[in-house]
């Protein structure tokens, strides 16, 4: 397993060697049909090693997180949580890596939902 696949997996907490293909994630998914690597081939994309492949796949930019993906999935897989994890390597990978602790502070607004900066702080702390 490569080093890239290993690190998706550590920032999904997801294993995409569990996927069965059935595609019921993929069924669920709003977006599918404008997707390059559907969620079910993106899980198998990672279980065979093929991370590389999916670093520039359309279907970064045009899954919702919604996660009905996640919620699908008889084998708690986590599609949505992969391709995620994903999209945060890309961008890690282009030098925005890490949300500290100390930049906190300075993003609080009164009109900022207080979600949107546990959200952020969870996925970009790592």
């Amino acid at each position: 397993m490569s080093e890239l696949t290993e690190r998706i997996m550590e920032i999904s907490g997801a294993d995409p060697r569990k996927c069965m293909k059935c595609g019921k994630c993929t069924a669920a998914c709003p977006v599918a049909g404008e997707m390059d690597i559907k969620p079910h081939q993106f899980a198998s994309c990672l279980a065979k090693g093929q991370s590389d492949l999916l670093l520039s796949s359309n279907t970064l930019h045009k899954c919702l997180s919604c996660f009905a993906c996640v919620e699908r999935c008889p084998r708690d897989v986590r599609p949505g949580r992969l391709i995620d994890a994903v999209r945060q390597c890309v961008v890690r990978a282009r030098g925005q890596a890490f949300l500290t602790p100390e930049e906190i502070p300075e993003l609080l607004d009164d009109e900022l939902p207080q979600q949107l900066l546990v959200s952020a702080f969870r996925r970009y702390r790592r």
